[in-house]
């Protein structure tokens, strides 16, 4: 069953190489979507199935191309994957357990982030050399925080080119240290430190001297006191600790839906004339991005959330249903301090791309605060966002750690069309960015009439969401793909 996901990631390079450019224009979204589950949660779900003593089941996990990535390297510790039917709905893990042991090859994790900061510290706990690399984009994502935090850990690590601060990393193990004091401004190779402390002879202690991302270290704290895990993480995040040695038993888990898949639907309705429902939404509250909701709400979206049915309503546009005298579907920041919605993503920052697209339709200036991690990403976000939106009329700013975009809703507050909504056809840019690309084929559905945008290279959008085309054509958004 290996077979499949190695076929599947072959593809996605394949695609990568030919390009896919994703063509839209004004239309309606009607009807019921589901979004695929956590990637978050289900690297998390594969990586520590994969050091339990048993067999573990995870349900609804993401087919996508990280996620096969990080199936793909868990044989290199000695557990074994079985996809299953031709469904996917599970994934069977047989951990490796006792025997687990140092990846016997090298680490290639794609284009996987999350999967390159999570493993690189496991790795650390044994004996010997280990060593990651991943494709171009990995080997130009910054690696000298994770270096430094298993150096502090009594390991060797080493990164391979001179002056480059990227992968290969290269690791020589194992953890003979238990204090780590690092910034904590990208949060997974924290994670990776906490699920490595499983493995490690003592207590495992981390000082963060500026804690971001945070919603992620609780997802990961979560998950290792599900499994009778001693973990202590203060309330500001700047100190946990994780007791170790600490044995994972197999488990059957359901992965929940994706929150940071969840926003793309929602802005596209929003900015449209549609009303969808998002079925099997999670309400657990261990993603933070679902702050995004109140901070839509904030601004007159119309939103109904049915915790109990896992359920999203989204009406947009004139099936919005508005406040006494205000024009249905108009998204308005002049009610807020200073006519401006502060949006500060330092909790959930993979959110920057669709704030910034639903921005460009909301009545004044949006300002996207503690962003800076975001220059770290597959790109710099903030960087990419601006050139790309400012192509289609949008006026931007942008600082070291903010993004500010100064939009305009189409209608004014009389309801007549806007006469300084610039926001127009065009052809951008994904720069092979997941997240970039989604957020930028959202705009097309609110284009004006007669307008045309095309976003180029939209292969890449399988690193998070699979199908992601064919899943919003089904609601109407009517994407051609050439």
């Amino acid at each position: 069953m290996k077979t499949r996901a190695f076929a599947f990631q072959k593809h996605v390079t394949c695609d990568r190489i030919c390009g896919m450019d994703a063509i839209s224009r004004k239309t309606v979204l009607q009807g019921k979507i589901r979004v695929p589950g956590s990637k978050s949660h289900t690297i998390r779900a594969l990586l520590l199935a994969s050091l339990a003593e048993g067999t573990s089941h995870i349900s609804n996990p993401l087919p996508s191309a990280d996620c096969l990535s990080a199936a793909n390297a868990l044989p290199l510790l000695g557990a074994k994957v079985d996809f299953g039917g031709g469904d996917d709905a599970v994934w069977t893990v047989e951990g490796a357990g006792k025997s687990v042991h140092l990846p016997d090859d090298v680490v290639n994790v794609g284009d996987s982030g999350s999967l390159l900061y999570f493993m690189s510290p496991i790795a650390a706990t044994f004996p010997g050399w280990s060593i990651f690399t991943g494709d171009e984009s990995i080997r130009n994502r910054p690696v000298e925080h994770v270096a430094d935090a298993l150096r502090q850990l009594g390991c060797g690590a080493y990164i391979s080119r001179p002056g480059k601060n990227a992968p290969p990393l290269l690791i020589d193990g194992p953890v003979t240290k238990y204090k780590v004091v690092t910034d904590g401004t990208l949060s997974q190779y924290v994670s990776g430190m906490m699920m490595a402390a499983t493995r490690m002879n003592g207590t495992l202690e981390i000082e963060l001297t500026d804690p971001k991302e945070t919603p992620y270290l609780t997802m990961t704290r979560l998950w290792l006191e599900s499994f009778g895990v001693k973990v202590s993480v203060a309330p500001d995040f700047r100190h946990i600790t994780v007791a170790g040695p600490a044995p994972i038993p197999a488990f059957d888990r359901t992965i929940p839906s994706d929150w940071e898949a969840v926003a793309f639907p929602l802005i596209a309705a929003l900015m449209t004339d549609s009303e969808i429902v998002i079925e099997n939404v999670d309400g657990s509250g261990s993603q933070g991005d679902d702050a995004i909701v109140h901070v839509l709400q904030s601004v007159g979206a119309d939103i109904s959330w049915d915790r109990a049915e896992g359920n999203l309503t989204v009406r947009g546009g004139r099936r919005a249903h508005a406040a006494s005298g205000a024009v249905p579907g108009r998204l308005s920041a002049q009610k807020l301090p200073a006519g401006e919605l502060h949006v500060n993503l330092a909790g959930f920052p993979d959110a920057i791309c669709a704030v910034a697209a639903i921005a460009c339709v909301i009545e004044g200036t949006t300002i996207i605060e503690d962003v800076g991690v975001c220059r770290r990403k597959e790109t710099d976000r903030i960087d990419v966002m601006k050139k790309e939106l400012e192509k289609l009329g949008v006026n931007t700013e942008e600082g070291p750690d903010c993004l500010v975009i100064h939009g305009h809703a189409p209608l004014t507050q009389s309801g007549e069309k806007n006469s300084l909504f610039t926001l127009h056809g065009g052809t951008v840019e994904s720069y092979g960015d997941h997240r970039v690309a989604m957020a930028l084929s959202c705009l097309g559905p609110a284009m004006p009439d007669g307008e045309t945008l095309t976003v180029k290279d939209t292969e890449c959008c399988s690193v998070s969401f699979p199908g992601f085309f064919d899943v919003m054509n089904r609601i109407g958004a009517g994407f051609a793909i050439l």
